[in-house]
């Protein structure tokens, strides 16, 4: 099925490594434009060369998305660069689990605030687009109570609190939903860390999961695909988790 994604600009936040490559690969195959971000101006370099390479039409910038100036000057120039945006892929979390203030604060400017500013520097340009799709990426533990509750699941929550405003505040302009991935592995994430730290907590995750596994950055990238494409037209303010099972809480 054509997603109706070629010739799309598509802006994706955390863009290097994990469910973030996998978006921006997902979409750059899918015929759109990607513009995408990290922290860490290396590994930017290192996935454009590499995606440049493969013939996409990509471009990454090192920004810090706790930085609001630096983040809207981000969407502005890309904006530019590609002469509009139809999609915004907010997917950089601070991964600050704990109760404190050190991890509140975090939370709150990375996880929730970026995903803020993000929408509202692209708002003008989604709009114009007539195609507008905003894809906040929550988590697991913005639907149930676990390991992660404190700052980090609240600051989740708070993302399909917000993606729902959107989607009633700017229905028939804007699309905006969100999806919450269950535990993702992938070399250098945090599930890989807490199979060498941790076996036995790694163990009992997996147990846990009716599928006995944990999720692939490329399935997660695949719902954030579909609700970026045209032919999801009708699916705004919905909130999808993608976890093979793992939460148990009927959805009404």
């Amino acid at each position: 099925m054509d997603l109706q994604l070629t010739g799309r600009t598509a802006l994706v936040t955390g863009g290097t490594k994990g469910i973030g490559r996998a978006v921006v690969e997902g979409l750059a195959a899918e015929g759109a434009r990607v513009a995408f971000c990290a922290r860490t101006d290396a590994d930017v370099a290192k996935v454009e060369q590499e995606l440049q390479a493969a013939g996409h039409d990509v471009a990454g910038t090192a920004v810090d998305v706790a930085d609001a100036e630096a983040l809207t000057a981000w969407v502005a120039a890309s904006a530019e660069r590609f002469g509009g945006i139809d999609v915004v892929v907010a997917n950089v979390s601070a991964l600050s689990i704990g109760p404190g203030p050190e991890h509140w604060q975090p939370s709150f400017e990375v996880d929730l605030m970026h995903t803020v500013r993000l929408v509202e520097a692209a708002l003008p340009h989604l709009e114009a687009s007539g195609v507008g799709s905003v894809i906040a990426v929550s988590s697991v533990s913005a639907r149930e109570i676990d390991f992660a509750s404190g700052a980090y699941g609240v600051m989740k929550a708070a993302l399909v609190h917000y993606t729902s405003g959107l989607a009633v505040q700017h229905a028939g302009k804007v699309r905006a939903n969100s999806v919450s991935p269950g535990n993702t592995y992938f070399e250098g994430g945090v599930w890989q860390s807490l199979e060498n730290s941790d076996p036995e907590f790694f163990a009992n995750t997996l147990r846990v999961n009716p599928t006995g596994r944990l999720a692939t950055p490329e399935e997660i990238a695949y719902g954030i695909i579909m609700l970026a494409s045209p032919r999801a037209s009708f699916i705004t303010g919905a909130h999808l988790v993608v976890d093979g099972a793992l939460t148990r809480g009927v959805q009404l």
